[in-house]
This record gives C-alpha cells, sequence and structure tokens, in this order.
C-alpha cells in the first residue's frame, strides 16, 4: 500500500533538522554573550589588549578618524583573509600528498591549545573576578585533563556524540569570546570580509574548499577538521514491509561498507553540507552480511549499513527517509540508486546529518558578542537575523543538494540588524518609553 511512500517534499523534515543545528549554534552564542557581560565589565577587561594576526597592521585608537579605523580595518581583514587562504591552500595540498595522520595530529594539537591556553586564561579571569579558592597544582591538574579529555573527544576516540558535540561547542565559544576582543571597526569589517571569503572558497571553481571538497569525494576520504554533525533525523512517517527495512546508523562505517563521510570545512573556514557522498551497495545479500564476524550486534550494525535489518532489530540504528522493501527493487534501481536518493530529501548518506563548520559558530557569536557589547536590544535583533539567516541557508541547501557557505546569508542580516537597530529602533523604542507610549 502507502507503506513505503516517499515524502511529499525535500522539506518535509527540514524543520527538525533546522532545530537539530540551531540549538547547538543558540548555545554558543548565548555563552559567548554570558561571558562578554560578565568578563568584559569588571578587572578582566584588561584583556582588551589582545594582539593577534587580525590587528597586525593597524591598532584602534580613540583618537582616531572615522575615515582612518576604516582603512586600518580593511588592511587588517585583508590581511587576516589572505593568512586564511594561505592555510587553506596548505591544507589543500597536504591531504592532495595523503598527509592526513598529520593533519589530525595538528588540528589535535590546536584543539588542545585553545582548550588548555584560553580556556584555562578566561578560567583565570572568573577566579579572580570571584574569588575563588583553588590552587595551582589542582587547577593545572583539571584543565590538563579536561583539554586532553577534549582532544580524545574530538579526534582521537569514539566518544559519546553528545560528549563530541559538546567539545566542539566549547572550542566555539573560547575562540568566538577572544575574537570579540578585536578593536570595534577590526571587527565588523573582519565579519564582512570573512563572509566574502567563505562565498568565494566553496563557490567558486578555484576556491580552496571547494577544491578540498572535490578531492575529497574523489577520494571517498575524510578531511580532519572541526566540524559539528547533528544526529540523523528519524523519519516516522514511513513504515517497513516483510519485517525488512533499509537503515543507517550513527557510527563510522565499517570498511566492507562504501565510502565515508565528507567534512567540508578546515577550522577556521567554514561551510554548511550535506553528508551525502556515498551510497550503500545494495547488492549485498544477507548472507554476506550474516557471515562477517560472530558477534550478533556486529551483524546488526553492518547489516544496517548495508541496507537490509530485520524489523525487530531495527532500534538500534535509525531508518532511512526512503524504504527499499524488495530485492527486485534493488535489483532495477540499482543503477539510479544516487540520484534518487539525492532527490529523497536532506541529509541521506552514512548518517543522513548535516555538518556545520565550527567557523560558523565562532563568527556567529562574535556579532553577537560584539552586539552585546552595546546593549541587550541589538544581542536579540542580531540574534534572529542569524537564526533567519541559517534558517534560509538550509532551505537553500535542501533544494540545491551540494556544498554551499553558512556565512553569507547570516553574516549580511545580522550586521544590517545590529546598526538598524542602533541606528533605528533603539532611538524609537527610547523616545517611546519617554512619552509613556510603551513600558
Amino acid at each position: 500500500m502507502a507503506q513505503n511512500r516517499r515524502p511529499k517534499s525535500v522539506i518535509d523534515s527540514l524543520g527538525e533538522e533546522i532545530v537539530r543545528i540551531v540549538t547547538p549554534v543558540s548555545i554558543c552564542m548565548f555563552m559567548v554573550v554570558v561571558l562578554v557581560s560578565i568578563l568584559n565589565t569588571g578587572s578582566s577587561s584588561s584583556a582588551s589588549s589582545f594582539n593577534s594576526i587580525a590587528t597586525i597592521a593597524y591598532n584602534e585608537t580613540t583618537s582616531d578618524s572615522f575615515w582612518e579605523k576604516f582603512k586600518g580595518a580593511l588592511f587588517n581583514s585583508l590581511i587576516f583573509v589572505a593568512a586564511i587562504t594561505l592555510a587553506t591552500f596548505v591544507l589543500v595540498l597536504l591531504f592532495y600528498l595523503r598527509c592526513t595522520h598529520f593533519l589530525k595530529l595538528y588540528m589535535g594539537f590546536s584543539s588542545f591549545l585553545v582548550l588548555g591556553f584560553m580556556g584555562g586564561e578566561i578560567a583565570l579571569f572568573f577566579i579572580g573576578d570571584f574569588n575563588i579558592p583553588i590552587d595551582s597544582i589542582t587547577f593545572f591538574v583539571i584543565l590538563f585533563n579536561f583539554a586532553s579529555v577534549g582532544v580524545l573527544a574530538v579526534f582521537m576516540s569514539k566518544m559519546a556524540i553528545f560528549v563530541t558535540q559538546g567539545y566542539l561547542v566549547v572550542i566555539g565559544v573560547l575562540v568566538a569570546y577572544w575574537f570579540t576582543l578585536l578593536p570595534e571597526w577590526t571587527t565588523w569589517v573582519l565579519l564582512v570580509a570573512l563572509a566574502l571569503y567563505d562565498l568565494a572558497a566553496v563557490l567558486l571553481p578555484v576556491g580552496p574548499l571547494k577544491i578540498l571538497v572535490e578531492l575529497a569525494i574523489s577520494r571517498d576520504e575524510d578531511i580532519p577538521a572541526l566540524v559539528y554533525e547533528a544526529r540523523p533525523v528519524t523519519n516516522h512517517d514511513s513504515g517497513s514491509r516483510n519485517g525488512v527495512v533499509r537503515n543507517r546508523v550513527w557510527r563510522e562505517r565499517s570498511s566492507v561498507g562504501n565510502g565515508s563521510d565528507d567534512n567540508l570545512n578546515s577550522g577556521t573556514n567554514s561551510n554548511l553540507s550535506l553528508d551525502s557522498d556515498s551510497v550503500v551497495d545494495s547488492n549485498l545479500t544477507r548472507g554476506t552480511v550474516n557471515s562477517i564476524g560472530s558477534d550478533h550486534n556486529d551483524r546488526i550494525l553492518i547489516g544496517a549499513e548495508q541496507g537490509q535489518v530485520l524489523e525487530r532489530e531495527s532500534e538500534l540504528s535509525a531508518p532511512l527517509i526512503d524504504h527499499r522493501t524488495s530485492d527486485q527493487l534493488h535489483r532495477q534501481e540499482n543503477s539510479a540508486s544516487r540520484e534518487n536518493l539525492l532527490l529523497e530529501g536532506i541529509g541521506l548518506g552514512s548518517t543522513g546529518a548535516i555538518k556545520l563548520g565550527l567557523g560558523d559558530f565562532i563568527f556567529y557569536s562574535v556579532l553577537v558578542g560584539r552586539a552585546a557589547m552595546y546593549d541587550f536590544m541589538t544581542v536579540y535583533a542580531c540574534y534572529l537575523a542569524i537564526i533567519a539567516g541559517l534558517g534560509v541557508t538550509l532551505m537553500l541547501l535542501a533544494f540545491y543538494q551540494k556544498a554551499l557557505p553558512a556565512l553569507p546569508v547570516s553574516i549580511a542580516l545580522g550586521v544590517l540588524f545590529y546598526f538598524l537597530t542602533r541606528l533605528l529602533l533603539e532611538v524609537f523604542v527610547v523616545q517611546c518609553s519617554l512619552n509613556l507610549v510603551m513600558f
């Protein structure tokens, strides 16, 4: 009957997809706003003398004119974007030379530095502001364990997915807070410049991220990168037939499967992607599945990734949106399986999850963190603008079925709403309050 029907459109499950990616983004932005509100008003605000490559050409002072601030911020942004571009092309070269193990070690070391040094200094700010009694030995032991577990969770071992996701959000919060310490003009020009860079790097044929993605797809390999991966959505609208369900599971693909996930972001660079780079071989039979290993659960997991699992065992995995319930149908549609999967909706593949680069988390949070330095009305406006932009990007992702940059729409709306709120809405609300029109 209609048990094996397909979704009516590609956006049937988009609402749940948006919630699963908006939630961590909102948590990251909220934590950055909290840090800015607490630390930038106390004695720790002396950290505002933070220097980096983003201030190498010009250091803003209050006595400078508007033109000098804009010109200096533009130079700073160009240097920063050029450095990111160079680093990304180096990443492409190393990945082309198959130095994947080195890249993973480098990413792990970078994560350790962020969690250990940046996190440790922020912890010292809190200890100083709130007079928390703790000795240096205990502090360093806790900090070392915190950073070490973070590196293991993100890169070196397989832990519970919520632990990995939590550490990725923490890394985004720490880096974003330090970016909020940049001068105001440099921050705003840098955000716009990074949005334009993200657009070019992902969509242009010679863009470094586009080259990196195409290279990873051609090799069917992973790219070591800081990428947040949401849990796949289970569509409860589709049923099973004859006790057979086609499934995918939340884990790495076994050696008998085809391919692996494609991470479409490299640390500071960001884009949004579908995890739909590989299609399960539908010609593998149940006899082949059952012959792999002697452990019952292992056979269930392997069978789930290859497309055939008994209904009573299907609670160990997440069912695909589309169900292929007949072996004859498998054989008839095997040649067009990739085309069919791409038409079935968002996030299909080995996990069926949307991936969002950690760079997007960071720069969304930088924008609302900078807004928090002014007032909370601009924070609300910028937050709504960023979430609206992210929703628009996810809608485009569902229709175009290709890697898309996640920064341009959200950053454009966020910057626009910041200045509109600061220059127009705030004046209107204050006048309404003074004249008792609004309370």
